[in-house]
C-alpha cells in the first residue's frame, strides 16, 4: 500500500494535474491543437530526445543484457500487435495507433519516477530505467514514427516524410556528442535544456486538450485491446524473456517493472499529428495510465517475489 500511495502522490497526481489543466484551458479558450502538436513535434520532442542521449550515463556492465531483452521484447510486441490488428481487421490508421499504444511505453515522466521510488537504495535499478528510456526514444522515433507516417504515405514517400522529422537528427547528434564526449557551449546547451524541461508539461497539457471533450460511454474493442496489451500482455511477455535469458536480481526486477508502464503520450501526439484516430489514442494513454496505478503496483510486488 505504501508503494501504491507514493506512486499515486508523486507520479499520477502531477501527471493528471497537467492533463486536467489542458482540458480546462481547452474548454475555456479552445486551444489550437494543431499549433500545440507542431510545437511539440518540431521543437520540444527534438530537444528532449537530444538532451536524454547527450546527458546519459550508461554503465557498460549490464548494457548487453538490457539491450538484448529490450530488442527481443519490442520485436515480440511488434509481431503480436501486427497479428492482433490483422485478426481484428483494423483499417490502416486504427491499426497504426493500436500498435503504437502497446509497443510504445511511457518510460520517461512515468517510468523514471517509479524506478526512483522502487530502487531508491539500488542505483543500478535507476540506471537500467535510463537505458530503457533511451531505447524507447529510439523505438518511438523510428518504428513508432514510421508506423504513423506510413498510413497515408507508402514506400519511398513514407521514408521521405519519416526523414523530415527533426527528432531523428536530434537523437543522432546527441548520440554522436555523447559518444565522443564533446561538450556544448553554454549558450547552445541552455535553450536546449530549457526546451527539454518544457516537453513534459506541454505534452501533457496537449493530451489534456485532446481529452477535453472525450466521452468514454463504453470501452471500445480497440481500447480494451490496447489496455490489455500494454498493461498485461507486455509484463507477461517480459517475464518469459527474463526467464529465458536467465536474468536475476535487480536487473530482472527493473526490466520486469519497466515492461508494465502505461502507453506513451507520444503515441497520442503521433496520432494527432498524422490524423490516425487521435481520440482513441488519447483514450488509450489516459485509461492505461489510470489502470496502471493497480497493475504497476502488482508488478512491483511480484518482481520482489519472482526475482529476489
Amino acid at each position: 500500500m505504501d508503494v501504491l500511495f507514493l506512486i499515486l502522490l508523486n507520479v499520477i497526481l502531477p501527471v493528471f494535474t497537467l492533463i486536467g489543466a489542458g482540458a480546462f484551458l481547452h474548454r475555456k479558450f479552445t486551444l489550437d491543437l494543431n499549433t500545440l502538436s507542431k510545437l511539440t513535434t518540431y521543437l520540444l520532442m527534438p530537444a528532449v530526445s537530444f538532451a536524454n542521449v547527450y546527458q546519459s550515463k550508461m554503465g557498460s556492465a549490464t548494457l548487453l543484457y538490457i539491450l538484448t531483452f529490450l530488442a527481443v521484447q519490442s520485436l515480440s510486441l511488434i509481431i503480436l500487435t501486427s497479428c492482433i490488428a490483422k485478426l481484428a481487421k483494423f483499417e490502416g490508421g486504427l491499426s497504426s495507433t493500436f500498435k503504437n499504444s502497446v509497443v510504445l511505453v511511457n518510460s520517461g515522466n512515468f517510468g523514471l519516477p517509479v524506478s526512483q521510488l522502487v530502487f531508491q537504495h539500488h542505483p543500478l535499478g535507476q540506471s537500467i530505467q535510463v537505458v530503457v528510456m533511451i531505447f524507447q526514444n529510439l523505438l518511438t522515433y523510428t518504428y513508432g514514427l514510421y508506423n504513423s507516417v506510413s498510413v497515408d504515405q507508402k514506400g519511398l514517400q513514407a521514408i521521405k516524410v519519416f526523414f523530415k522529422n527533426p527528432v531523428i537528427y536530434a537523437f543522432l547528434i546527441g548520440l554522436f556528442l555523447h559518444t565522443f564526449s564533446i561538450k556544448l557551449p553554454g549558450f547552445l546547451w541552455a535553450p536546449i535544456e530549457n526546451a527539454s524541461y518544457a516537453f513534459v508539461a506541454v505534452a501533457l497539457v496537449t493530451l489534456g486538450a485532446q481529452s477535453a471533450f472525450l466521452k468514454i460511454n463504453r470501452f471500445s474493442f480497440p481500447l480494451v485491446l490496447s489496455i490489455i496489451g500494454r498493461l498485461i500482455l507486455s509484463p507477461c511477455l517480459a517475464f518469459l524473456i527474463i526467464t529465458f535469458l536467465h536474468l536475476e536480481g535487480t536487473i530482472a526486477q527493473a526490466l520486469f517493472i519497466a515492461s508494465s508502464f502505461p502507453t506513451s503520450r507520444n503515441s497520442s501526439l503521433f496520432a494527432l499529428e498524422y490524423g490516425n484516430h487521435p481520440e482513441y489514442a488519447a483514450q488509450a494513454v489516459l485509461m492505461s495510465t489510470i489502470f496502471s496505478m493497480v497493475t504497476v503496483t502488482i508488478v512491483v510486488s511480484l518482481s520482489k517475489i519472482l526475482f529476489p
